[in-house]
Order: C-alpha cells, then sequence, then structure tokens
C-alpha cells in the first residue's frame, strides 16, 4: 500500500457506505429528509455529513438534501423533552446514588456498608442498556420476567448480598424511564444503521421493530496492515516520553491528525502534559475521572479539613488553597503548627485572626442536616474562602459545581428522603460523585487538532493519518477484559448482557482497525514500580512475526561528565550572633551543614501525620516529665502509688496538649507500665541524696561579647550543697550514651548548658529512661573545665567564620546519613579530596 492509497483509504471506505446508502434510497424511492443514519458514536456524526457531500456529484437533490446522520442519543434529545421519575436511573450520579440509598431503604437494609449503595448504582447502569433497549410498555413485564428467570438459576448463601443487589438493580433498571424511549415513537422512511464492533441492544430493538424499513451498513476493516513500530520502555515515564515522542515524530512528518489511544489514562495524562509543552493542539475524546482533577480534590479538601478529627496537615492543605487567607499568615500557622508538633488541628491553641476564620467555618459545618442543606452550606463555604470564583473560572471546577448540583436552585431535584446526614456521610456522598463523574477538557478553537486523544473502539471509521498505542501491557490491554457488574456469566447470558467472548472478540475488531491505520506505533513498559509486566497477548503475537523493535525516535543528546567539588563556602557576613546547643552540634559535626541550616535558615518541614516514632516519643516524654514533676513540686507525694497516679494523670495531659490520639501511642502502650516503674526507682534513689527538683525546660542565655548563647535545659535540681544540678533526658539506646560520656570533649550538649549558667558549682549528667530497661544517670566529670574549654572554641571559631574561613562538607558517618543539607552538598557526586577551612575541636 503506498502513502496515497494509505491516507484516503478511509475516505474511500466511507464513500462506498455513502453509494450503497444511496442505491437503498433510489431503490426503495426514500428522500433523504426521511431517512434517519444512526451511527455507532456522535463523533463520527461529521464524517458521514462530510462523505455524503463528498460524493453528492452531479446529485441536486443530494447536494441540498441530507438524512439525519446521528446516534441514538442526539436523535432522542431533539424528538421530545424528558423529564424523568423520582426513581428513576438517569446517569447523573449524584442523583442515582440518593436514590440508591432510597431503594436498599425500602428493602430493609438499613445497617448496611456505606458502598453498597454505590454497588447498587453500578449494577442498575450495568443493566441500563438492556433495560432501554424494551419499550417503555412491555419493560415492567421483561423485569419481572428476568427475575423470575435469575431465581430459578438458584444461588449460594455466601453471595446472597451481591443477589439482594442484582434483585434491586434489575427492578430499578425495568421501573425506570430512558431518554431514548422516544425513539419507539419516532418515525421515517428508512432507518440505516451503520454497525459498530458490538450490537447495542436498543439498535436491535429498532431493527425489530422498523422491520423491513431497515437496513444495516457495516464499515469494513481494514484489509491490509500500516507501517508498525513496537517500543519497549523501561517504565511508566519512560513509556510516557517514548510516546509523545512517537507522537512528535509523526505531526514532524506531517501525518495528522493523529490517534493517541488511551488505553491506560494516568499515561495518557502523562503523554498529554508533555505534548501541552510543545503546544500541541489535542482533543481529549475519553477525559478523565473527575475526582482526579484540582478542583475536585479542593472540593474534598475543604471538607477534610472541615472534619471534627482533621488532621493539621489536612487544614494547612486547604487553607493554602485558600483565596481568603493570606499566604504569608498561613505560612505562619503551618510554621507554629510544625515547632508546635501537632498532628491534630483541635490541639492548636493559635487566637490569631488565620485561626478563627479556620474554626469559624468549621463549627458551621459540624451539625448533621439534610443533604439540601448540606449543599447551601458546602456553596457558603466555598465563597465564603473565595474559591467558588477560582472554580468558576475553570472548565474542571464548573464540571465539578455541576456534578455536586451546587449551583444555585440546581438542588431541587435532589431528594431528602435519605434524612439527616453527617458531615463524614455527606463528604463520603461527595466523594462517590466525584468519582463517579468525567471530565472533558475544552477542544481547542479555532484551529484543527492536530492529536486526538480516543479509546481503541473508535478508531472505527475515523481517518487518522497514524496512531500511537501506549499502555500496551498485560494488565491495561487484555484480550479478555474483565466484565462490569456483580452478573455471573450465566446471568448475563440471561439478561442479554454481553459475554466476555463477545467482547473479546470486539477488543480483537478494534485492534484490527487500529493495526490498518497507515502508521501505527505500539508502546508498553517492562516494569511499573520495580515489579515486571509483560507485553499484551496481541503484542506477542505481533511480535511471533516482526521480533526486531523499533528504534527510539527521542533524539540523544551528549553531556559531557564534570566531576564535582566539595563546596566550601565563605560567609562572613552572615556570621551568627545567636547560637543554640544544636546549632554548636551542627557546625561542629560539619561545617557546610551550620553553613547551610543555620547561617542561611534552610529547613525541612518537619511531617505532621507521619507515624510516630522514638522522636514524638521522646518530646512526649519530656513533656510527661514536666507536668509530673511541677505537679509534685506543688504538691508533694512520698508514696510511689500516689507518684504513679500522677505520672499517669501527666501523660494524659501530655497527650490531650500535644493532640494526639489514644491509638497514636499503642505501640509504646505496652512498655509504659515498666519505664514508668524504673523512672520512679531512679526517682526515689536520687532524692535520697538530696536532690530536688528546680525546673524544667528552663529556657537561658548568657552574652559572650557580640554572641549570644541560647537554650532550653531539660532540667534543673538543686543538690544538698546547694549546687546545680543539670539533667538532659535521652530515650536513646544506652551505648549511645555510653559514648557520649566517653567522648568528653567531643559532646558539646552538657558544656553548652554549662555555659548557659554562668555558674562554677554545677554537675551535669545525661539521664538515659529506657523503654525496656532501668532509668540510668550518665554523670559527666570535669564538665567546668569541658564548659570553659567549650566558650573558648566557640569564640575562635565564631572569629574564624567573621575572618572569611570556609566551611567545607566535612561530615562523615551518621552525621551524613540524616542529615537535612545532604542534597544541597551534593556529597554523593565529588570525591572527598582535602579541604581546607575551618576547624571545630578543643584545645
Amino acid at each position: 500500500m503506498d502513502a496515497i492509497a494509505k491516507s484516503d483509504y478511509r475516505q474511500r471506505e466511507w464513500d462506498g457506505v455513502m453509494a450503497k446508502l444511496r442505491h437503498e434510497m433510489a431503490l426503495r424511492q426514500v428522500h433523504p429528509s426521511r431517512t434517519v443514519v444512526l451511527l455507532p458514536y456522535v463523533q463520527l456524526i461529521g464524517i458521514a455529513r462530510g462523505a455524503w457531500l463528498r460524493t453528492a456529484g452531479s446529485d441536486a437533490g443530494g447536494a441540498h438534501f441530507m438524512p439525519r446522520f446521528d446516534s441514538t442519543m442526539n436523535w432522542s434529545r431533539s424528538l421530545a423533552g424528558f423529564a424523568p421519575g423520582g426513581d428513576d436511573l438517569v446517569r447523573d450520579a449524584a442523583r442515582d446514588l440518593l436514590t440508591a440509598d432510597t431503594l436498599l431503604d425500602r428493602t430493609g437494609w438499613r445497617s448496611r456498608p456505606s458502598a453498597l449503595g454505590e454497588q447498587l448504582m453500578q449494577a442498575a447502569l450495568s443493566l441500563a442498556s438492556v433495560a432501554s433497549a424494551v419499550p417503555p410498555g412491555q419493560r415492567a413485564d421483561w423485569g419481572q420476567g428476568m427475575a423470575q428467570a435469575l431465581q430459578s438459576q438458584g444461588g449460594t448463601p455466601l453471595l446472597e448480598w451481591e443477589s439482594r443487589v442484582g434483585r434491586t438493580a434489575l427492578a430499578w433498571a425495568a421501573h425506570s424511564a430512558y431518554p431514548t424511549d422516544a425513539l419507539f415513537l419516532a418515525q421515517a422512511d428508512l432507518l440505516v444503521v451503520i454497525s459498530g464492533l458490538l450490537e447495542e441492544p436498543l439498535i436491535a430493538a429498532l431493527q425489530r421493530q422498523w422491520g423491513e424499513r431497515t437496513i444495516v451498513l457495516p464499515l469494513a476493516a481494514p484489509s491490509v496492515k500500516g507501517a508498525l513500530a513496537l517500543h519497549q520502555a523501561l517504565d511508566a515515564q519512560d513509556e510516557a516520553d517514548l510516546a509523545a515522542a512517537c507522537v512528535l515524530a509523526h505531526l514532524a512528518a506531517g501525518r495528522q491528525p493523529l490517534a493517541l489511544v488511551a488505553q491506560d489514562r494516568v499515561l495518557t495524562r502523562r503523554v498529554r502534559a508533555l505534548l501541552g509543552e510543545q503546544d500541541i493542539r489535542v482533543r481529549d475524546e475519553t477525559g478523565w475521572t473527575l475526582s482526579t482533577t484540582r478542583p475536585a480534590a479542593a472540593v474534598v479538601g475543604l471538607l477534610r479539613a472541615l472534619a471534627p478529627g482533621a488532621s493539621t496537615d489536612s487544614v494547612l492543605d486547604w487553607a493554602k488553597q485558600t483565596p481568603a487567607l493570606a499566604p504569608a499568615a498561613v505560612d505562619q500557622l503551618e510554621s507554629d503548627a510544625r515547632r508546635a508538633g501537632m498532628r491534630v488541628w483541635r490541639a492548636m491553641a493559635a487566637d490569631d485572626a488565620t485561626s478563627i476564620f479556620i474554626e469559624t467555618m468549621r463549627a458551621q459545618m459540624q451539625a448533621t442536616r439534610v443533604l439540601s442543606a448540606w449543599l447551601r452550606s458546602l456553596r457558603g463555604s466555598l465563597q465564603e474562602s473565595g474559591q467558588w470564583t477560582v472554580l468558576l473560572q475553570d472548565a474542571a471546577g464548573q464540571a465539578v459545581l455541576d456534578a455536586l448540583h451546587l449551583q444555585e436552585h440546581s438542588d431541587d431535584d435532589l431528594q431528602d428522603a435519605s434524612g439527616p446526614m453527617s458531615l463524614v456521610q455527606f463528604a463520603a456522598w461527595v466523594t462517590q460523585v466525584l468519582e463517579a463523574g468525567s471530565f472533558l477538557p475544552p477542544h481547542p478553537e479555532q484551529e484543527q487538532e492536530q492529536v486526538v486523544i480516543l479509546p481503541l473502539s473508535q478508531l472505527l471509521g475515523r481517518p487518522m493519518a497514524a496512531v500511537v498505542i501506549p499502555g500496551c501491557d498485560e494488565d491495561n490491554l487484555s484480550p479478555s477484559p474483565d466484565l462490569p457488574g456483580l452478573w455471573t456469566p450465566a446471568q448475563r447470558a440471561t439478561l442479554g448482557l454481553p459475554s466476555r467472548e463477545q467482547v473479546a472478540v470486539g477488543v480483537e475488531a478494534a485492534w484490527n482497525i487500529a493495526l490498518g491505520t497507515p502508521f501505527v506505533d505500539i508502546l508498553w513498559r517492562a516494569s511499573d514500580g520495580g515489579e515486571p509486566r509483560m507485553p499484551s497477548i496481541l503484542v506477542q503475537r505481533l511480535r511471533l512475526g516482526q521480533p526486531q523493535l523499533a528504534a527510539d525516535p527521542r533524539p540523544i543528546r551528549v553531556l559531557q561528565p564534570h566531576a564535582g567539588a566539595m563546596p566550601q563556602p565563605a560567609a562572613p557576613a552572615l556570621t551568627p550572633d545567636r547560637l543554640s546547643a544544636s546549632a554548636y552540634e551542627d557546625l561542629r559535626r560539619c561545617p557546610y551543614r551550620f553553613f547551610a541550616l543555620r547561617m542561611l535558615g534552610l529547613q525541612e518541614s518537619d511531617e505532621l501525620d507521619a507515624e510516630l516514632g522514638k522522636r514524638e516519643f521522646g518530646n512526649w516524654l519530656h513533656l510527661v516529665l514536666r507536668h509530673f514533676h511541677e505537679a509534685l513540686a506543688s504538691a508533694p507525694v512520698d508514696v510511689n502509688p500516689g507518684r504513679e497516679a500522677m505520672l499517669d494523670q501527666a501523660a494524659e495531659r501530655a497527650t490531650l496538649a500535644l493532640g494526639l490520639a489514644a491509638s497514636d501511642f499503642l505501640p509504646f502502650a505496652a512498655s509504659w507500665p515498666q519505664l514508668r516503674a524504673a523512672y520512679l526507682s531512679w526517682l526515689s534513689g536520687h532524692e535520697a541524696h538530696g536532690m530536688q527538683f528546680h525546673g524544667a525546660e528552663v529556657r537561658k542565655e548568657i552574652r559572650l561579647g557580640d554572641l549570644t548563647l541560647h537554650g532550653r535545659i531539660d532540667r534543673i535540681d538543686r543538690m544538698a550543697d546547694g549546687g546545680t544540678l543539670v539533667i538532659d533526658y535521652k530515650t536513646e539506646p544506652r551505648s549511645r550514651t555510653q559514648e557520649r560520656i566517653r567522648g568528653g570533649q567531643e559532646d558539646t550538649q552538657l558544656a553548652f548548658y554549662g555555659a548557659l549558667l554562668d555558674d562554677d558549682r554545677f554537675s551535669a549528667m545525661y539521664l538515659n529512661i529506657a523503654e525496656s530497661d532501668s532509668t540510668k544517670a550518665y554523670p559527666m566529670d570535669r564538665i567546668v573545665d569541658l564548659r570553659d574549654q567549650l566558650v573558648q572554641a566557640i569564640l575562635r571559631e565564631v572569629a574564624a567564620i567573621a575572618g572569611g574561613a570556609a566551611l567545607p562538607a566535612l561530615g562523615a558517618g551518621t552525621a551524613c546519613d540524616y542529615c537535612a543539607a545532604r542534597g544541597l552538598c551534593r556529597k554523593d557526586f565529588w570525591s572527598a579530596d582535602e579541604a581546607t577551612g575551618l576547624e571545630s575541636s578543643y584545645d
């Protein structure tokens, strides 16, 4: 097949169909205006009209009169207005979900899983094509007959729920009116059916009703295969890049319009995004699930933020998308929340304007109400937050508002028969509606599209110059795909639903039509998420005759490698005037870390919604001991049973203050009694030596010339001789605490705290509080000498920074394993050569 033949074979195919149509009309003496031509799908209407006009020739009547080229749905809409009844299946998820719940209530299923209503709706929708093909006057009897036939097949008690859902779905579909009911009353002299890949029940019913006034004209499948190119990608991202490159290569060769087949919707969206960067005009005929759009995420995010037990992350995520809130105020709120470690929003005690605005909105959405009231409340919340205007300005946003019936008065046709709903129930309904809806992006205006995204089945009759089919792996392109609904093969046969074998024939036919396109690119990935993927059986069959893969169409870029070097910045202008113990520890471990995190102020955001670990347990324990010792100081209790109760009360108070649920500490709950007993045992011996609690979480600072040292000491006790004891709690393994003590000069924390006291009569120790062991103290020897040496080292090193000393990335070991600046210093990409700069060591 030469290039010209390849480019116009579909045109000749349509010309042949129009010639047959004209012959039948002339034979039957039927005027074009009294002829209806039904097409498999609406996108063929323009193509069929063009073919009719193109083949008019010298036929004056044919040039001025045209048959009605239409789909069944379009034709029915033009015949009469459709007003659905209260319980009709209307293919509107918002309404159908409510009807499904109402029907389940009527059948006595008041205690049921929340997802059962959606399952009932999907089961009814799977029957809609068959039920709508039954004339309205016969539909109820048909439904009764089908119910008896299904009952006679028997079943198993294990599938009782599925059977009840199936019976309810059948009754719902059989007692519904459909927009296409008007077609049974339509009038025309000739009905012409352009057959599709699978027989439609409604078309078959119309053919039976019209009898001899009906003819069927098939679109012939191409007899010659196009130029085939097979591509195997590494993973999903590589497949998207490769597919976009194939599209661009075809467009560069002048092959347009081009079909991009949507086998994998996520993959197709990636390809479309890549084509958008190249300003390619794309028309998407498949769209994607409405819930995956940004406007849908904004609405769901608002409902999550309004939930009583909303996480702080959920509230902050919504606040960042709210035009009514100032970004600077939201950033400050987030900083405060992360600093306090508040995982649950209700634990926040902020009284700023932003928090008050959020709490006011949350308070308005807590009471139960009927659905129409919920929709008005949601509309008000969106308007108050400023999100309403944003939704109206976006095509997907308008689709979300329409799907949820949020426009003014659009909720009038929704029932409140479901009764009062909680916020959780309303949010679940919103999520189900958005999951069931689809969004079709607007088509490009003025200029003709270059790329059309469509399903494989809609290549039938489309004059495409080339086709690119990504996602041809075993999961996304099965020759025998899973069938929707809960029906068994026997039930499908009884109900008249297509069988797996029939669907497989349709898939095979669509595949052969795609292969008949002049140029075809077929792509699949070798792995997905680390798991190997096989190409589809359809692809493997092709590879038997064409095992060679096509060349990669992406241009090759040759990059010259350049060795990296250890960064050694110097920033005397950023010399710090305040220094904490943790900041100085960063300076000692790695000067570059100090430069990035302390001098530049770069900080990674702490995760608020992450699972609790050792760090969170340590923070909680610090707060528990503070509450306990402050309470014990104000109301002394000498016996352990009383102290245990006080310690438990302190634990509950700390959990509440941090906004933590009781379930958050389940991993530590088993060890709490042993930890509590071990700590109280140590405390008794500690107090027996004359030690007395003086303060917890004590903030101190001291001036050293132009430099201020500051910090927060876990605990300060008074010794029997009046001296000061600095205590720092540790929940780490004991071996690590022992290393701190043996390190002497290498450990800076206790010495730094000693520098904050400005007192030569003090001692210091680490108190290791283990979950499954005894509590043990680790005193630091020569702490006063170590403090003096530390102060001298601090002054010397800060002076070196002010003098322009380099701050190289000298970290090693654990200092680099858990470093927030690791990606900035790029240590993994340079060799650790010798570097001169600031040295941090005691004399």
